[in-house]
């Protein structure tokens, strides 16, 4: 795991502070500590430990003031942190459609594609432990589809489908 799928996986900006580091690793270790919620899996929270150690040894990436946004991407930006939000709040139907019409918008924009793969892989999770099985089905494949070569997307989704296999036979 390198330092951007470490962010990614916290929902985080690379530009986050420390202090916004430890709240996520908090807010998602309470979540998926296996003592506390026993259908949490145990890959996931080592996960979690490990991107947490990574982002602790980086040193604080220095914001260099850039040159003013345009319109666009300070709207694009904005989605970013309204998904962000979202995400947080265990929001995903509304994340769905926001970052379904960012990806309308921003049509050929590869970093809007990779947040909505993100998005429907988050849903698809949720919908699994929801026992919603064959929706989340739908989404993890459209995950898969929808940014095919991001490597850590595809790990995540296949353990989300070998989860809901699992779950499904039960």
């Amino acid at each position: 795991m390198n330092a951007a799928d470490a962010y990614r996986f916290f929902g985080l900006d690379p530009t986050a502070s420390r202090q916004e580091v430890k709240m996520a690793y908090r807010r998602l270790a309470r979540q998926h500590h296996p003592d506390i919620n026993p259908q949490a899996i145990q890959e996931e929270f080592v996960r979690l430990t490990q991107a947490y150690q990574l982002l602790l040894k980086r040193s604080p990436v220095k914001v260099v003031p850039s040159a003013p946004q345009s319109p666009e991407e300070a709207m694009k930006r904005q989605g970013y942190a309204q998904l962000q939000h979202l995400l947080r709040s265990g929001k995903y139907p509304r994340a769905v459609a926001l970052v379904e019409g960012l990806a309308q918008r921003y049509v050929q924009d590869p970093e809007v594609r990779q947040w909505q793969a993100i998005i429907y892989q988050r849903w698809g999770r949720q919908l699994i432990h929801s026992q919603e099985f064959a929706k989340a089905e739908r989404y993890l494949e459209k995950a898969l589809k929808t940014d095919p070569q991001n490597r850590a997307l595809l790990a995540d989704v296949a353990q989300d489908l070998r989860l809901l296999r699992r779950m499904n036979q039960l």
